[in-house]
């Protein structure tokens, strides 16, 4: 991972845009208690956690879709952008169209 804190906020917003970026995948989620999220001054990154030792990356994906390709899609367009291992974790399904979506 990069170092210094501006490279911390950088990395966590590529990420971040990075992860949402992949088809299927309706938003970032912030865990059970929001508990998954990087802490940047005066703001958080919710979904994305990044430590010295790996990156997490927690999903809402709609469905119907394959859930196991979705998650490796994150994982292959956030793992150049990072230099530790990416865990991605699916943490809740969204059924129907992406909201806005005209009928």
């Amino acid at each position: 991972m990069t170092s210094g804190a501006a490279d911390s906020v950088e990395t966590a917003d590529l990420v971040a845009h990075a992860a949402l970026a992949v088809s299927g995948v309706v938003s970032l989620h912030g865990g059970a208690f929001g508990e998954v999220a990087t802490y940047l001054p005066g703001r958080r990154v919710d979904g994305i956690r990044l430590t010295d030792r790996i990156c997490e990356v927690h999903i809402v994906v709609r469905i119907p879709a394959d859930l196991p390709a979705v998650a490796q899609a994150v994982r292959a367009r956030v793992a150049p952008l990072v230099t530790v291992p990416v865990q991605v974790t699916i943490e809740d399904v969204h059924v129907g169209e992406r909201e806005g979506a005209q009928s």
